[in-house]
């Protein structure tokens, strides 16, 4: 008989925003002369910007010609687009990080998911609480999470409370962790993490030779020029953190999805390249961005898309 993987069994109910989706629906229709406001996923409500839709339609004409069309692209993204992150995001703010490591994907959401691919089932996880629920729920499907208490909690995961005591900044745990997931500015706190604070983070992470899976999806909305956009804007970072990072809420492309995730090809566990076993993972399991989509990411660059 086929057999199931029972850790999806594990799961409480839905995902938490198609459960909060679903509400919001039945709550409108029974309720038309209400104004809801939606406090679920953190969808956009501008369009795009005059650069990108430009962007856009001149790849769709390149799409209709033999001469410009074009098919699969590169496992990591468009060398056009790869670079530009790697300048604007990084370079011009000081920060050692080259187009090679940098991989385009459809969301930062897939990929602080699939992340998980790369690494064995039983690395000790630790996470923020409150928690995106991504982070606990791909890893609860994987086996790596244990059993699901009656309180929420799962049996294998090392939860770090973020409370207003703490400035809802996560410490760092007493006990060892493999895999560590933080994201700053939060989702869903809304708390930044300060250079000093970040820098605890990477000497536990190198003294433990852990990994830190850092979720910078909201860094646009970062003005304060102290508070650091980048794990990678903090000596050692690159031995021992991967950053993922999103258009959607940089430039409105929740509905294009695009996004990147940046592997320093320096960076191994137990001798092995982590840079390289991601490329083994998306070249087998997904075939990249459409190339108009990239090219509407490139526009973001541009004076007039920045």
């Amino acid at each position: 008989m086929t057999k199931i993987n029972e850790n999806y069994l594990k799961l409480p109910g839905s995902y938490l925003f198609s459960e909060t989706a679903r509400r919001a629906e039945e709550s409108a229709a029974a309720h038309p002369e209400r104004k809801l406001i939606k406090l679920g996923i953190g969808d956009v409500t501008q369009p795009l910007a005059p650069a990108v839709i430009s962007a856009l339609h001149a790849a769709v004409d390149e799409m209709a010609a033999a001469e410009t069309f074009q098919g699969y692209g590169p496992y990591e993204g468009y060398a056009f687009l790869r670079d530009l992150i790697a300048k604007y995001d990084y370079q011009d703010r000081g920060v050692n990080i080259q187009s090679d490591e940098i991989f385009v994907s459809d969301g930062a959401k897939s990929d602080c998911g699939n992340i998980g691919d790369i690494f064995g089932v039983d690395n000790i996880v630790a996470v923020c609480d409150p928690v995106y629920p991504v982070y606990v729920d791909t890893n609860a499907m994987a086996g790596r999470a244990g059993d699901c208490g009656e309180d929420g909690m799962w049996s294998k995961l090392i939860y770090m409370p973020c409370l207003k005591e703490n400035g809802f900044v996560p410490q760092v745990p007493k006990q060892r962790a493999d895999i560590i997931y933080l994201c700053f500015p939060n989702n869903p706190t809304g708390a930044t993490a300060t250079k000093e604070q970040l820098q605890k983070w990477v000497e536990y992470a190198r003294s433990n030779d852990s990994i830190i899976l850092y979720d910078s999806a909201y860094e646009a909305f970062i003005s304060d020029p102290s508070i650091p956009k980048s794990i990678f804007e903090i000596p050692g970072a690159r031995d021992c953190a991967i950053e993922f990072r999103s258009f959607s809420k940089t430039a409105g492309f929740t509905g294009l999805r695009c996004a990147y995730t940046v592997i320093p090809k320096t960076l191994k566990r137990g001798g092995v390249s982590l840079h390289d076993l991601w490329y083994r993972r998306q070249s087998t399991k997904y075939n990249g961005v459409p190339y108009v989509v990239q090219r509407g990411a490139a526009a973001v660059y541009s004076p007039e898309g920045r």
